[in-house]
């Protein structure tokens, strides 16, 4: 017989499988009830959108821009280029499948109007992006990511702060607690060009000392070989001039401001002056997050404003910051930290015994799965001791005994199997008690 293909998942993806995604679905469980506490609400947005659209947000010499995207045409007239003979890959729309979800935000605030709500937009979303990068510990071609954006028409320092401290309490909710919060002001279009142009001239100076990537981002971004990793370059990358020593009267301003609000909100932050982050849109604030146990690739989430935005895409004059959180690499450091949460699990195996007791296990059941108890019933019947052996190997709490007896007495046998404690229970004594157990509050 020919051998059957060996499908596997495409490299740079992967499944997550139970039971871990019980801890994913906590960790963006949690992530909505903090970022909602903030009067965050969550948006959807497509997949994937006009690729001129990450070209003019993220910046068209930016990596992900220009090596990074997954970038097709969308069929366009099917009908007539089949009887024309063209082919739909050769004409269409070009778009791409979303690198990052801040542009998709602002293209949505624009379409949608949303600068007519009251008050600041309080935006957040959860979902899948894609980047053709070399995949390694932590970092996938299909990744997953929390966003937040605040959108209005403030600057205050306060929203900056107000976000690195949700930021801060949802990552000590989860247990991310060996983290290092780095902050830095990069200045805004008074200032920036200015230090831009100043750092090109100092590293046209040595050239010929740096690595092919960081000679093309003299040109192209120079702020870019701050970010550089190889370690010939950190000596030189360390003369250098700050931007910190270059800023305009405003933005040392709006900086020292956002460091007392910090200060009186109790943050803790590092001041990293290489920090400029890897999109073309932010300006001022920036900030990361590292987590230890990841390796090189340690950043857990990175963000800051991004005045200007908005009017690039075409809408209003408009003020914004936003982070974005790695989920697969903090849910990585959450494991490799061993601070994991007890997640729920299965809560009862029933196991009956008998045709004559199927309707009242079917019945049970039903009306425990009612009030939120999470229950295996086997669909054939088992042998008594077999039944315990799998209830046992499926992680179950209790084990729900349905024999003659029980039916005869109207009553059911709950055996906790983790110390074979067994009693008799009336079904209303059963729902109390495992309802009980649900909410914690039995021992």
């Amino acid at each position: 017989m020919p051998e059957k293909p060996q499908f596997r998942a495409i490299k740079g993806t992967r499944d997550i499988l139970p039971p871990d995604t019980a801890l994913w679905n906590w960790f963006e469980h949690t992530a909505r009830e903090i970022f909602e506490s903030y009067n965050f609400r969550e948006i959807r947005l497509p997949i994937f959108e006009q690729t001129d659209l990450f070209a003019r947000s993220v910046g068209s010499d930016t990596d992900i821009v220009s090596k990074e995207m997954f970038t097709f045409r969308l069929p366009d007239g099917s009908e007539r280029l089949a009887t024309e003979g063209a082919s739909s890959s050769q004409t269409g729309e070009q778009v791409s499948l979303r690198p990052e979800a801040t542009a998709s935000t602002m293209r949505a605030y624009i379409e949608h109007n949303l600068q007519a709500l009251p008050g600041n937009v309080k935006l957040y979303c959860i979902g899948p992006m894609f980047r053709r990068e070399r995949p390694q510990k932590g970092r996938y071609r299909q990744f997953y990511q929390l966003n937040a954006e605040i959108l209005g028409q403030s600057d205050a320092p306060a929203i900056d702060a107000e976000v690195l401290e949700m930021l801060v309490v949802f990552f000590k909710h989860v247990g991310l607690t060996r983290t290092t919060l780095y902050l830095n002001s990069i200045g805004d279009k008074n200032c920036r060009p200015q230090y831009v142009e100043l750092l090109r001239q100092e590293l046209l100076k040595v050239k010929d000392q740096l690595g092919p990537d960081s000679q093309r981002r003299i040109e192209t971004n120079p702020l870019r070989v701050l970010d550089s990793k190889l370690s010939q370059e950190q000596e030189i990358i360390a003369k250098l001039p700050r931007i910190s020593d270059h800023l305009c009267a405003g933005c040392r301003e709006h900086f020292a401001r956002l460091k007392d609000e910090l200060k009186l909100r109790g943050i803790v932050y590092e001041e990293n002056w290489r920090l400029v982050r890897g999109l073309d849109y932010y300006t001022r604030t920036t900030f990361e997050v590292i987590a230890e146990g990841l390796g090189s690739q340690n950043a857990v989430c990175g963000g800051g404003r991004y005045d200007g935005l908005v009017e690039l895409l075409g809408g209003p004059p408009t003020k914004g910051i936003g982070f974005a959180i790695g989920s697969d690499r903090a849910i990585l450091s959450i494991q490799e930290s061993g601070n994991l949460p007890v997640l729920p699990g299965l809560d009862v195996f029933v196991a009956w015994m008998g045709e004559p007791t199927y309707a009242a296990a079917l019945a049970i059941a039903r009306k425990l799965r009612e009030s939120g108890v999470s229950v295996e019933l086997p669909g054939e019947e088992m042998k008594f001791k077999k039944s315990l052996n799998l209830a046992d190997k499926l992680g179950a709490r209790y084990a729900l005994i349905i024999g003659s007896d029980e039916v005869a007495s109207c009553t059911f046998t709950l055996k906790r199997l983790a110390d074979a404690d067994q009693r008799k229970l009336s079904e209303y004594e059963l729902l109390e008690y495992l309802e009980s157990e649900k909410r914690g509050t039995r021992g």
